[in-house]
């Protein structure tokens, strides 16, 4: 089978928090679509909340703490990314276009991505689009067209074939539409050696 990996991102605050409940969700319906189309979508979730003060730092230091390190490659390295952030002020938090500035400038770039985003009422919902697909258009991300919402109202209404379950269907089909068609990233070392070690010594 096929193997590729899904990096979620959730900027949720509480735990539990309705952001977190909504990127399982959507990774949970990517990973059953990807199986259904013969993909084995390894998924690892960042929860941004444990990475607050790492982030912090990274932005006034330029140096990253390991775990946050770790965070940043799991991202760079994934085929496929899930994007979920709390809306506060009419805008995705602090902490998660934090995180989004640490990056490199090109992590991003042609990487398939969902957008999400939880808030308390639906009157928020136009912020997918007036914030966060702008964000992710200037990292070149690769955005489904489907981005997904969800107010308090949806979790208490929704139900198998509620509005907000095909809205979470639909962007994982994209999503996984999307890593099907793109070659598995691969990561290079900038220090590895290009050259063999003994050929090195034999030309000095």
């Amino acid at each position: 089978m096929n193997q590729r990996s899904l990096a979620v991102v959730s900027a949720g605050l509480s735990q539990p928090s309705s952001t977190r409940l909504l990127a399982d969700q959507i990774s949970a319906a990517a990973v059953s679509r990807a199986a259904a189309d013969g993909i084995q979508l390894t998924v690892t979730v960042i929860e941004l909340r444990d990475l607050a003060h790492d982030i912090a730092n990274h932005l006034l230091t330029g140096f990253p703490p390991a775990a946050l390190k770790d965070a940043i490659e799991t991202v760079e390295a994934a085929d496929g990314l899930v994007a979920v952030t709390p809306i506060f002020t009419a805008s995705y938090s602090g902490l998660f276009k934090s995180f989004f500035d640490v990056l490199d400038k090109d992590a991003l770039a042609d990487k398939p991505v969902v957008i999400a985003a939880t808030a308390g009422t639906a009157r928020h919902s136009l912020t997918l689009e007036h914030a966060l697909r702008p964000l992710f258009a200037y990292l070149r991300a690769a955005v489904v067209p489907t981005a997904v919402f969800a107010a308090s109202d949806d979790w208490g209404a929704d139900s198998a074939d509620g509005t907000l379950r095909s809205r979470i269907d639909r962007a994982a089909a994209e999503l996984t539409r999307e890593i099907s068609r793109r070659d598995s990233v691969s990561v290079t070392d900038p220090f590895a050696l290009t050259v063999n070690f003994e050929d090195l010594l034999k030309n000095p």
